[in-house]
């Protein structure tokens, strides 16, 4: 090979490089715009349902930057939020989904009107209530979800019978349920209470219906199911219906979000002030960047300077060496008024 051909072969690679669309897949946009998600708005490019540019486009094939107009059903996509993520008690009897083919209620029927555009990070059954986490950034929904996280889910379930230990033993070793195969579960027998007997059950699954399914693998009828934590995120003291958001500070140590803010925080510096001219302008002050721990020292000196006592002069007296006031007429006590001794 001679050496003639080795730089039209890394041009060639440069134009293979070049050809890559920029931006990013108009479903992965609308998804962390919070409009839906990736699925989701797959389903409604397919539909008609968006423009790019004034024009419909039916395939997610497509790359968009923030140059490109988007619009959903007419409306505007605007741009993306930080993400936000809350912790809303889904009560007993609602369906978590946007909309339902039955007409029943929704969760998102029942949040209160303040609240953005949020989508629910998995589903909680109809029947079953507890934590479900609602959030704005549909990147964030499929993070949360992915099955990788390997987040522990807690629950408290109430179960017709009185079980033993013998009996619960094979969810904590997995089990086999029509051929499909549940993992193994964290489950506490609580108490018995009457007829019923309350369990708490750890999952890192996310199977439809899958603690109903294996409860009643075993013999027994679940007649109530509560979730009260999903990873580090708990219901604690919230009530049924209930909101409440995760501070943006937790939501980043707990999942290594990067500060929106951080880059806008300016950076500390001190000032000199800048002479004055014999026009009177001043000239604009020079910048000086800090080193760790010079500002404090720069402090700390101007302190010492501003409560240092005056230098003393020929007629400077220390303290003690200042005329006592008369009797009588200082802080000092007078004399004692003379009268017959006391003894």
């Amino acid at each position: 090979m001679t050496g003639k051909e080795k730089p039209k072969a890394a041009a060639k690679a440069t134009d293979k490089a070049t050809d890559t669309p920029e931006g990013e897949r108009i479903a992965k946009v609308l998804s962390r715009a919070g409009i839906a998600s990736r699925r989701e708005a797959e389903r409604l490019i397919e539909l008609g349902e968006v423009k790019v540019n004034g024009k419909v486009i039916t395939s997610p094939a497509l790359n968009v930057t923030a140059r490109d107009k988007i619009t959903v059903r007419g409306e505007p996509v605007a741009e993306p939020e930080p993400p936000r993520l809350w912790l809303y008690y889904k009560p007993e009897g609602l369906v978590t989904s946007a909309a339902d083919e039955k007409g029943r209620d929704t969760v998102f029927d029942h949040l209160p009107e303040d609240m953005p555009r949020v989508m629910s990070v998995g589903r909680l059954d109809l029947n079953s209530e507890g934590l479900l986490l609602l959030t704005n950034d549909g990147e964030l929904k499929r993070r949360l979800e992915l099955p990788s996280t390997g987040w522990l889910r807690k629950y408290r379930v109430r179960v017709k019978g009185n079980p033993t230990e013998p009996e619960i033993e094979p969810l904590r070793k997995g089990i086999t349920i029509e051929g499909e195969k549940f993992l193994p579960m964290e489950v506490k027998l609580d108490r018995h209470q009457g007829a019923n007997a309350w369990l708490t059950v750890g999952l890192r699954e996310g199977k439809n219906r899958e603690i109903r399914r294996a409860m009643s693998h075993i013999g027994l009828t679940v007649n109530r199911l509560i979730r009260t934590s999903y990873g580090p995120f708990r219901l604690n003291e919230l009530k049924p219906g209930e909101v409440e958001e995760v501070k943006p500070r937790i939501l980043r140590d707990q999942l290594g979000l990067s500060d929106p803010e951080a880059t806008a925080r300016p950076k500390r510096t001190t000032e000199k002030p800048a002479p004055r001219s014999s026009g009177g302008a001043t000239a604009k002050p020079a910048r000086k960047m800090l080193k760790p721990g010079e500002g404090l020292k720069t402090l700390s000196d101007a302190w010492k300077k501003a409560t240092r006592p005056p230098a003393r002069g020929a007629d400077d007296r220390p303290p003690t060496d200042r005329p006592k006031p008369p009797r009588g007429t200082g802080s000092r006590p007078g004399p004692r008024p003379k009268g017959p001794r006391q003894g």
